[in-house]
C-alpha cells in the first residue's frame, strides 16, 4: 500500500484516523489502533513477514526489560545478533555467497530470498535501542509502546529513523489537545506537498532517466545525455525521498506525533560534510553516533578519522544494498568526506560559490553507480560524463522537468518550512487550494502506473 494511492488516501488513512481520535481518551486504545493499523498496513505487501517484524519487536523488548532488570552484558549482544542476523540473512546471504563461490572459484545458485519491505529501517530502530540501552539508557517500556514504535506505519517502510527516546513518550498525550486540528492541518498540508514531489516530480523524471540509464548499458551516451541522465536521477531521487519523508512527518502529526526531520535541501550545502548533515539526516546521525564515533572519531588524529569516515560511508553504502555499485558509492563519500576532514583541519577556505558547484557535481557523478545496475552501464555512464561519447542529442523525456526541479530544489522553501512553519498558518482559505491539489494528486495517481519510493529497495 502506498501513501500516494488512493486506496491508502481514501480506503486507509481516514477510518484509521477517524477510530484512533474516536478512542483518544485511552492510551492504550489509541496504540491497540495504531499497531493493529500497522500490521495491516505492511501486510498488505506480504503477510507472511508480518510475524517477522512482530517476533522480532516482541524478542527485542524482551531482551531489553530483562537487561534493564537483570543487567547481564550478553543480552544485548543477543539482541543484536538477533536482528542483525536477520538483516544478514534476508539482504545480504545472496551477496555473500555469490562473493565466496567466486572467490573460491564455484558456482553458485542463488538462494532468490526475498527482502521484507523495510526491515533495513525496522531493524536499525531495534539496533539503536539495544546500543542505547547498553550504554546505560534504561528506559524500561510497555510491550505496546514498544511495538508501536517498531511498527508505526508512517516511518516503519522507509523511515525517518526514530530512535526510541524521541517517540516514546509522545505516545503518553491525549491527541485532542488545544493543538489537534493545527496538526490535522499542518500535517495534511505536509503529506500533500510530499505527494506533489513524488508524482509530480520524481515520477515525471523517471521514464527519462530510466531509458537513459538503459541505453548507456549498451554504449557510451553522448555528453548532453549523461549528465542529463546523472543530473535528473539526483533530481528524482531527492523528490522521491524526501517526498516520501515528507508524508511520513505529515501522517504523524496528523496523529499528534513528531518525527524527525530527515532532509533540509541537502543540493545547497557547500561541502560534503553539509551535504550529510542535509540529506537523509537520521541514518546520517546513525552512522555517526553508532559506528563512526565507536570506531574512534576524530579522536585519534587525521589519518585514524580519514579511515573511520570511509569504512562507515563504506558499510552505509552496503546498507542501502547487496551490490558493489552501492559500496563505490559509499566509498566515494568516504573519501570526500575524508578529504573535506583534512581540508578543515588545515584551516583552508574556498568561495561559497565554487564550494556549492563542487559539492553538487560531486554527488551529481556519485549517484550514478548508485542508480546504474551495474559496472557495465556505470562504466559507459561514468565516461559519457567525461566527453567520451561526444555530445549528441538529449534524449530525455519531459527535460523541462528538470529546470523546474533543480529550481524548486535549490532555490524554493523547504516543505517542512512551508507546512510546519512560519511560511503556511492555518487558516480557512488554505482549504480550498489544498482539497484542490488533494483531488488533483488523486487523479494523477489514478492515471498512470503506480511507481513505488524507491528507498523501499533498501
Amino acid at each position: 500500500m502506498l501513501f500516494h494511492s488512493q486506496i491508502f488516501v481514501l480506503g486507509f488513512l481516514p477510518p484509521v484516523l477517524a477510530l484512533y481520535y474516536a478512542v483518544a481518551a485511552s492510551q492504550r486504545s489509541r496504540e491497540a489502533v495504531l499497531i493493529t493499523a500497522s500490521l495491516v498496513f505492511y501486510g498488505w505487501w506480504d503477510p507472511r513477514y508480518v510475524p517477522l517484524l512482530a517476533g522480532l519487536a516482541v524478542a527485542t523488548w524482551a531482551i531489553g526489560r530483562l537487561y534493564v532488570r537483570h543487567p547481564r552484558a550478553v543480552l544485548p549482544v543477543l539482541g543484536l545478533a538477533l536482528n542483525l542476523g536477520a538483516l544478514a540473512w534476508f539482504k545480504y546471504a545472496d551477496f555473500l555467497g555469490a562473493n565466496l563461490a567466486w572467490l573460491a572459484g564455484a558456482p553458485w545458485t542463488p538462494l532468490h530470498i526475498v527482502l521484507p519491505l523495510g526491515i533495513s529501517f525496522f531493524v536499525f530502530q531495534k539496533v539503536s535501542y539495544l546500543i542505547d540501552v547498553k550504554r546505560g539508557d534504561r528506559h524500561e517500556y510497555g510491550l505496546l509502546d514498544f511495538c508501536l514504535f517498531v511498527s508505526f506505519f508512517p516511518q516503519l517502510i522507509a523511515g525517518p529513523l526514530v530512535r526510541h527516546n524521541e517517540i516514546i513518550h509522545q505516545f503518553r498525550a491525549d491527541p485532542r489537545g488545544p493543538a489537534m486540528w493545527e496538526n490535522l492541518s499542518r500535517g495534511l498540508v505536509l503529506f500533500l506537498i510530499g505527494m506533489a514531489k513524488k508524482l509530480w516530480i520524481a515520477d515525471t523524471l523517471a521514464p527519462g532517466v530510466d531509458s537513459l540509464f538503459v541505453a548507456a548499458g549498451g554504449s557510451v551516451p553522448g555528453t548532453g545525455a549523461a549528465w542529463a541522465a546523472a543530473g535528473g536521477y539526483a533530481l528524482q531521487i531527492y523528490f522521491d525521498f524526501s517526498g516520501y519523508s515528507d508524508m511520513a512527518i505529515g501522517l504523524a502529526r496528523m496523529f499528534g506525533l513528531r518525527l524527525p526531520m530527515n532532509f533540509d535541501a541537502p543540493y545547497r550545502a557547500a561541502s560534503i560534510r553539509e551535504f550529510w548533515r542535509r540529506w537523509h539526516m537520521t541514518l546520517s546521525r546513525f552512522l555517526r553516533d553508532y559506528l563512526y564515533i565507536p570506531l574512534g572519531g576524530n579522536r585519534h588524529g587525521p589519518a585514524r578519522q580519514g579511515l573511520n569516515v570511509v569504512v562507515t560511508m563504506l558499510l552505509g553504502g552496503l546498507w542501502h544494498g547487496a551490490n558493489w555499485n552501492f559500496v563505490l558509492w559509499g566509498g566515494l563519500h568516504g573519501l570526500g568526506l575524508a578529504a573535506n576532514g583534512l581540508w578543515h583541519r588545515a584551516g583552508w577556505r574556498m568561495p561559497w560559490l565554487f564550494g556549492w558547484a563542487l559539492t553538487l557535481g560531486f554527488v551529481v557523478v556519485a549517484w550514478v553507480p548508485f542508480r546504474a545496475p551495474d559496472w557495465t552501464t556505470a562504466g559507459h555512464m561514468l565516461a559519457g560524463l567525461l566527453g567520451a561519447g561526444g555530445f549528441g542529442p538529449v534524449p530525455f523525456q519531459d527535460g523541462w522537468m528538470i529546470g523546474a526541479g533543480a529550481a524548486i530544489a535549490l532555490l524554493g522553501p523547504t516543505s517542512q518550512d512551508a507546512a510546519l512553519g512560519r511560511l503556511l498558518r492555518p487558516a480557512p482559505w488554505i482549504a480550498v487550494p489544498a482539497g484542490l491539489a488533494a483531488v488533483t494528486l488523486l487523479l494523477l495517481s489514478g492515471g498512470r502506473l503506480q511507481n513505488a519510493f524507491i528507498y523501499f529497495q533498501f
